[in-house]
């Protein structure tokens, strides 16, 4: 059977990194520290394996073009230490393969499993059989001159990461979780919202933007990939048996959603397979990396039996009693409930949360969907809702 270009780079392209540190399981994540202090907690991993094309005896084929930003992503020091530099090759190789393969027809395989239930690959874009590979991809609605105009401004000569945050690198990213549902879920309009939704919790946290700056306060997301001015290490020495601070590692945010602490960064390499504890500043040294642990901290639960970010959007949660009684609702307000806990949510009005709203509209706007597609009000804000993890007992994520 003939398969177009995208396919059979995808065949090349799993042969080639079968010797590479495969990735973890979702049931293999390291489970979340018991006891955990009073700061938020902020943990990532990624969940999905580029598996290897399996034939399949419908294949569809369908016209898809995607540009890519011709920038390269700044690589980390020739100094890695050998544990880490597998995923790294995984990354640089994944990021040659969507560029060698990003201007050929995408081929749509399909099969259909017992039951009737219909499942597909996409190319390397969505490249495990899932039922939401079926969907449109990311690529298919947001494309590299969307990502300008939603960060129009975060290469100016007065931003703090200029030309680190690309394209290229978040739908390399995102393609790993797209099998599972990370803007495949549902139609083309949900794709949208929640990459919007996705990128406007990532925008507020990396902004730069200030009341008259230029272009207004909300163009300028992805300004940073670092904390400027940390205050302290962010060492927690209760984690001396789990995740101990490296010697002269420094444990400040970094990353699209950025991380914090030693705990964090060491459960986060656990997942990715990177030693981010002795080696923190790898996040803010590969724009893909740092968005694939942002994407994974959307698509995965900060403590067991609580929802995601990603389910809470999409509305595949279904609230609890105690979840109505706290006014936890499905819709982007309590995603970031579920990320920063009662740091934004449960105060009220508030700058902070009106601020992630805000990028969450603006981008809705700059993707022709509309901020009216954003619902009600009490969708949109966690203004009254009680927190998933309390400050007190807190593993949430926060900046």
């Amino acid at each position: 059977m003939k398969l177009g270009c995208r396919t059979g780079c995808l065949v090349h392209f799993t042969h080639q990194i079968q010797s590479v540190t495969p990735l973890q399981s979702p049931s293999s994540f390291p489970p979340f520290p018991s006891s955990p202090p009073s700061t938020p907690l902020q943990l990532f991993d990624t969940d999905s394996t580029f598996n290897s094309f399996i034939a399949s005896p419908q294949i569809l084929p369908r016209s898809h073009h995607l540009a890519l930003n011709s920038s390269p992503d700044p690589q980390p020091p020739s100094t890695m230490v050998s544990p880490t530099k597998p995923i790294i090759v995984f990354i640089s190789i994944f990021t040659l393969f969507v560029l060698s393969c990003a201007d050929s027809s995408e081929v749509l395989v399909t099969k259909k499993l017992r039951g009737g239930k219909r499942v597909c690959t996409r190319g390397w874009e969505c490249s495990t059989f899932s039922e939401y590979c079926c969907n449109d991809t990311i690529s298919d609605y947001f494309q590299t001159y969307q990502f300008e105009n939603l960060f129009s401004k975060r290469n100016s000569p007065v931003a703090h990461a200029v030309g680190f945050w690309d394209y290229r690198s978040f739908i390399t990213a995102a393609a790993v979780y797209q099998p599972i549902g990370f803007g495949t879920t549902g139609g083309k309009l949900m794709g949208q919202k929640e990459v919007a939704a996705f990128l406007g919790h990532v925008g507020s946290k990396t902004s730069c933007g200030y009341g008259v700056a230029t272009g207004g306060p909300l163009a300028w997301g992805l300004c940073y990939n670092r904390e400027m001015s940390p205050s302290q290490s962010y060492c927690d020495d209760s984690y001396k048996f789990t995740y101990p601070c490296a010697p002269g590692a420094e444990y400040y945010g970094r990353g699209a959603i950025p991380i914090y602490w030693n705990f964090n960064y060491g459960a986060t390499g656990d997942a990715l397979k990177v030693d981010l504890l002795n080696h923190p500043e790898y996040i803010e040294q590969n724009a893909t990396l740092a968005f694939q642990a942002a994407i994974w901290r959307w698509m995965t639960p900060v403590k067991k039996g609580q929802p995601t970010a990603h389910e809470i959007f999409v509305g595949t949660w279904k609230p609890t009693k105690n979840d109505t009684l706290s006014n936890r609702i499905p819709g982007f307000g309590t995603t970031m409930n579920v990320l920063y806990g009662d740091s934004v949510c449960g105060q009220g009005d508030v700058d902070s949360m009106n601020n992630i709203i805000s990028h969450y509209l603006y981008y809705l706007d700059l993707l022709g969907v509309g901020r009216e597609q954003a619902g009600p009000a009490d969708v949109l804000t966690c203004a009254e809702q009680k927190a998933f993890n309390p400050s007190s007992t807190s593993s949430s994520a926060s900046s």
